[in-house]
């Protein structure tokens, strides 16, 4: 049984930052304390380094099976454990559609076979799955996903009787994406009457509105309340949705909670201008004031967990006119770098970090022995070091489809090293070819 040990190190955990070590054995944690010796470890010595537990990110399109020219699970899972991120929930948005059983456990499969991180799978909801979802086990991934407004894949879920029933005939988390279908058809018509296949990108938050965003999670939320489900709003990007959501109770009480997204947190619609296709989401990214309201929302905890909603397209995609441009782009290689800076510029914490990206995903979700730096658990690792400038540039993305958003901006910390189940899985610049991915256990 392999062993680690981990010297020197500044442990980020349960909102704290402490010196310590930190040995592995095999795939556990299994001590952390002050001058651990042990002659039998490697000895790495993390001088200079925090240590993190392994990011856990509850959103992402890898886009396999069925669009694996824009990335798939092994291209899009090493280019995460390159960022930190150990552990993904991948959504059913792909071709075929996760929303069957039969089709889940394929995609099991397929990870099983090619992921460098944790994976989980979410089922997807449709208008005509209701008994698919009643035969879940609990247990066997990490909830529902509903689309509530259409988005790439296409699985609106428009028929309100199906929706009450999918609320009423489920425990699981239902994760949903919330923007008002009616809203966004009719603002699509106007523009489209004004500019034809000309819109401007600027455009793209006028017609994915922040209205359309209000309506779809507030109809939510209430049906939620009128049920009693379990509701996650994903990548929320707008000031007035956080209104909401509570914070004067703890996660593990909540009933209804919410997600927010590194680019909503990162850009505004002032950068339309220099960024076009390559910003624009579903929802789309907003005004300064959104992203200010939704910063203040992640601080005082109405926003429990940060997300990528990672979902590459290739360069040709994204030059296509605005109504045939897919909306997504790739996130996951460098959604630590991006929150680690808005450390350095002091407006989040480090622990605050570490809970929305690694504790309130395992608490969330029920997720088994992980999000956490504990004796016992799962040694899903990142050690980073926040005085190493560097800057993206496309020589240096490992996304497949070969660009970032974020492509020409420097990041003064980066990731050094990424445990994955005790796997040294990045190293230096390099994703160890070893894969050690398990598939993630929920305890319910």
């Amino acid at each position: 049984m392999s062993r680690i040990l981990l010297k020197n190190a500044r442990l980020v955990n349960e909102g704290q930052v402490f010196e310590s070590d930190l040995l592995i054995e095999g795939r556990f944690i299994h001590r952390i304390d002050r001058d651990i010796s042990d002659p039998q470890a490697r000895v790495i010595d993390l001088a200079g380094h925090f240590l993190l537990p392994g990011l856990i990110d509850d959103q992402v399109h890898f886009r396999e099976p069925g669009l694996t020219h824009k990335g798939d699970i092994r291209s899009e899972s090493r280019a995460a454990v390159a960022g930190g991120v150990t552990s993904f929930m991948e959504q059913p948005n792909t071709n075929p559609q996760t929303t069957t059983l039969e089709k889940l456990e394929e995609k099991f499969a397929m990870a099983a076979r090619s992921a460098y991180a944790n994976y989980a799978f979410p089922l997807g909801g449709t208008n005509d799955n209701l008994e698919e979802i009643k035969r879940l086990d609990p247990k066997a991934t990490s909830g529902i996903k509903l689309f509530l407004g259409s988005s790439t894949g296409n699985m609106l879920v428009d028929d309100l009787e199906v929706l009450e029933k999918i609320f009423r005939s489920t425990s699981l988390v239902i994760c949903a994406h919330c923007e008002d279908e009616a809203t966004i058809r009719a603002n699509m018509l106007r523009y489209t009457e004004q500019y034809g296949e000309q819109i401007p990108i600027q455009c793209h938050p006028e017609i994915r509105s922040a209205e359309a965003c209000y309506l779809s999670s507030s109809r939510a939320i209430a049906l939620a309340e009128e049920t009693g489900a379990r509701l996650h709003v994903f990548h929320l990007s707008t000031g007035r949705e956080t209104a909401l959501f509570r914070n004067d109770i703890p996660l593990s009480e909540k009933k209804i909670t919410a997600e927010a997204c590194v680019h909503h947190l990162w850009f505004s619609d002032a950068d339309y201008a220099s960024k076009g296709a390559f910003i624009k989401w579903n929802p789309a990214v907003k005004s300064p004031e959104d992203r200010s309201q939704l910063w203040e929302a992640v601080l005082d905890d109405r926003i429990d967990v940060l997300a990528t909603d990672h979902a590459p397209h290739t360069l040709e995609e994204k030059a296509n006119p605005y109504p045939s441009c897919p909306s997504g782009g790739p996130l996951v290689q460098h959604v630590l770098p991006a929150l680690l800076e808005k450390y350095r510029e002091g407006v989040i914490p480090l622990p605050k970090i570490v809970e929305k990206m690694c504790h309130n995903p395992a608490i969330l979700f029920n997720v088994d022995r992980r999000g956490y730096l504990r004796e016992g658990y799962y040694a899903d690792l990142t050690a980073v070091r926040t005085d190493l400038p560097w800057a993206v540039s496309r020589e240096n993305v490992l996304y497949k489809c070969g660009w970032s958003p974020f492509e020409g901006q420097t990041f003064q910390s980066r990731v050094m090293y990424t445990f994955v189940n005790g796997h040294l899985a990045y190293e230096n610049g390099k994703v160890s070819d070893i894969r050690a991915a398990m598939r993630l256990e929920f305890n319910r």
